[in-house]
C-alpha cells in the first residue's frame, strides 16, 4: 500500500528547482516609489487566518512577522505609510494550553523512518494584549464574513457559547461590544485591504462535508447569506462618498491547495495477491447484499457498480473504501464505496492510510476524511458565486482587485511560478509555498500573495510600490 512520506530526493528537488516562467517581471530597484492616487498613511488589513500570518496549523509570532499585510506595509512606508502593529502571539510555538483544540505549530520530525508533520504542545495560555493596541493587522483566524460584523466576537464570556474567537479576544478594544470591523474603522484608516470569505466554504471542505461546519448560503439576509453580508461589510468599510482607498481579493478554489491534493484520490497501489484476496473476502458479504438489492430493484445497475468493493493486485491504483452519506439508503447495508479520481482524500487521512491502521481497506474512511465529488461540487459552486459578488463589489466601489483564485491555479500547475530562479508550486512541503498544514502558506507563499496585492494596488492607484523579494522569506524548516 502507498505510504505518504517526504523523501530526501524530494527535499533536494525543492532546493534546486528552477523554471523559465517567472513572477519577477519588473526590476524596480531604480523606480522612484510614489503613492499615486492612494494614501497609505494608515493602512489596516481585514481578514482571517491568511491575513494574520497563520501557518503550520496555528498562529505564532514567527509566522505573524511574515504575514502578507506586514510585507505590504513595509513597502507602503516607502510612500508615506505609517506604523503597522500586529497582535503578536507571546511565543514562536503558538496555541493555547487552557483551551482545547489549539495546538502548537507543526514541525517536521522523524517518525518511523519518515519525516512527518508533528504538532507541538501549546506554549502558553490565552493572553490579552488589548492595552498594546490598536493593531493594524486585523486578521482573525477562523473568521467568516459575518464574524467581522459581530459585536462580542472578542468577548471572553462568549467563548463557552462558541460565539467568540480567542484570537480576537486577545486584542478586542472593548470585549463587550467590539466588532472586528468596528475596531478597524475606529482607527480612521486611509487604506484597507479586505480578504475574507475563505472560511465560509473552507470549514465545510476541511471537515469532509460531514455537516459540522456548513457552507455559508449564497443568498439570505445580512448575517445569513454571503452576498448580502459581504456587500454590507464592504459598504461599511468603503461607504459612498468616502475618500478611503482599498484592495479586495477573491477566494481560491480549495481543490488547488495541498490539504486536498497531497493524498492521491486512489491511494492504494502495489497490493499483493494475498492482500487482495483477504480484502475481497472481507467485503464479500457486503457485495452479495448489493447484488441482492439490485435483483430486488432497490438499486439500479449504475448504483450497484458505484458501490461494489473490489481490489486489484499489482501496479494498479485502487480507490480507498469510504463511507458516503449521499449514497442511496438500502436497509441492512452500510453506505460504502471506493473513491474515484474525482474525490478528494484529505491530508488528515494520511495517519490512517497505513497497513497498520487499515484505513481505506479493512476500515472505511470516515466522512470527515473525504471530500466527495458531490461535496466538492457544492464547494466550487459556492466559491464561484462568492467570487462573482466580490468582483462586483470591487468594481462598483472602484477598488483594486486581486484574483487569488487564478494565482492559486497557477501555483498548482506543474510549472508553478518562479522568483529569481527559484520555483514555487502547490506541492505539499517540497513546493515551498505551503506550510505543513497544507492550507496556509509559508513566508515565501505569503510573499507571493503580497506581490499580487502590490501589483493590483499599483495598477489601480498608479502607485509604484516595489514588490517584495520572495526568496528572502522562510519556507518549510527541515530538521
Amino acid at each position: 500500500m502507498k505510504k505518504i512520506i517526504i523523501s530526501t530526493l524530494a527535499v533536494s528537488a525543492l532546493l534546486f528547482t528552477v523554471s523559465c516562467n517567472t513572477d519577477f517581471d519588473t526590476d524596480v530597484k531604480d523606480v522612484v516609489v510614489t503613492k499615486g492616487e492612494a494614501d497609505f498613511t494608515k493602512f489596516i488589513s481585514l481578514g482571517n487566518s491568511l491575513t494574520s500570518g497563520y501557518r503550520d496549523g496555528t498562529l505564532y509570532s514567527g509566522g505573524q512577522n511574515e504575514s502578507f499585510p506586514s510585507m505590504i506595509a513595509m513597502q507602503m512606508k516607502l510612500a508615506g505609510g505609517g506604523e503597522f502593529k500586529q497582535p503578536l502571539m507571546p511565543n514562536n510555538i503558538g496555541g493555547f494550553n487552557n483551551l482545547p483544540g489549539f495546538p502548537g505549530k507543526l514541525e517536521l520530525k522523524l517518525v518511523n523512518g519518515s519525516l512527518s508533520p508533528v504538532a507541538n504542545s501549546p506554549a502558553a495560555a490565552l493572553d490579552n494584549i488589548a492595552s498594546g493596541g490598536p493593531y493594524q493587522n486585523m486578521g482573525v483566524p477562523g473568521a467568516k464574513v459575518s464574524h467581522l460584523l459581530f459585536p462580542g466576537y472578542g468577548n471572553p464570556a462568549n467563548l463557552a457559547l462558541g460565539t467568540a474567537n480567542p484570537y480576537f479576544v486577545r486584542f478586542a478594544a472593548n470585549p463587550a461590544s467590539s466588532s472586528v470591523v468596528g475596531d478597524a474603522l475606529a482607527q480612521n484608516p486611509t487604506f484597507v485591504s479586505l480578504w475574507i470569505g475563505n472560511n465560509d466554504v473552507l470549514g465545510y471542505a476541511t471537515t469532509g462535508g460531514d455537516g459540522s461546519n456548513p457552507i455559508t448560503p449564497v443568498d439570505g439576509g445580512v448575517g445569513v447569506g454571503f452576498n448580502s453580508t459581504y456587500s454590507a461589510l464592504a459598504g461599511i468599510v468603503f461607504p459612498a462618498g468616502t475618500t478611503r482607498k482599498g484592495v479586495v481579493a477573491n477566494i481560491p478554489n480549495v481543490t488547488n491547495v495541498p490539504f486536498f491534493t497531497r493524498v492521491p484520490a486512489m491511494p492504494l497501489t502495489n497490493l499483493t495477491d494475498a492482500q487482495v484476496s483477504q480484502l475481497n473476502s472481507g467485503y464479500a458479504t457486503y457485495n452479495a447484499g448489493l447484488a441482492q438489492a439490485k435483483a430486488l430493484g432497490a438499486i439500479n445497475d449504475a448504483e450497484y457498480q458505484k458501490r461494489l468493493i473490489k481490489f486489484v493486485a499489482g501496479a494498479v491504483s485502487n480507490g480507498a473504501v469510504i463511507t458516503d452519506k449521499d449514497l442511496a439508503t438500502v436497509p441492512g447495508l452500510p453506505k460504502y464505496r471506493q473513491t474515484t479520481s474525482k474525490d478528494f482524500i484529505l491530508l488528515t487521512a494520511s495517519a490512517v492510510l497505513t497497513p497498520q491502521a487499515g484505513g481505506g481497506t479493512s476500515v472505511p474512511l470516515e466522512d470527515k476524511l473525504v471530500l466527495t465529488e458531490a461535496e466538492a461540487a457544492k464547494v466550487l459552486t459556492a466559491t464561484a458565486a462568492y467570487n462573482t459578488t466580490i468582483r462586483s463589489v470591487a468594481d462598483s466601489k472602484g477598488l483594486a482587485f486581486v484574483d487569488m483564485n487564478e494565482k492559486m491555479i497557477e501555483l498548482n500547475a506543474k510549472s508553478g511560478i518562479s522568483w529569481n530562479g527559484v520555483k514555487y508550486t502547490a506541492t505539499f512541503v517540497t513546493g515551498g509555498a505551503f506550510s505543513l498544514d497544507g492550507v496556509h502558506l509559508t513566508g515565501r507563499g505569503y510573499a507571493i500573495v503580497a506581490n499580487e496585492f502590490i501589483k493590483s494596488i499599483n495598477k489601480k492607484y498608479r502607485s509604484t510600490l516595489p514588490q517584495v523579494d520572495v526568496n528572502k522569506y522562510s519556507g518549510v524548516t527541515f530538521p
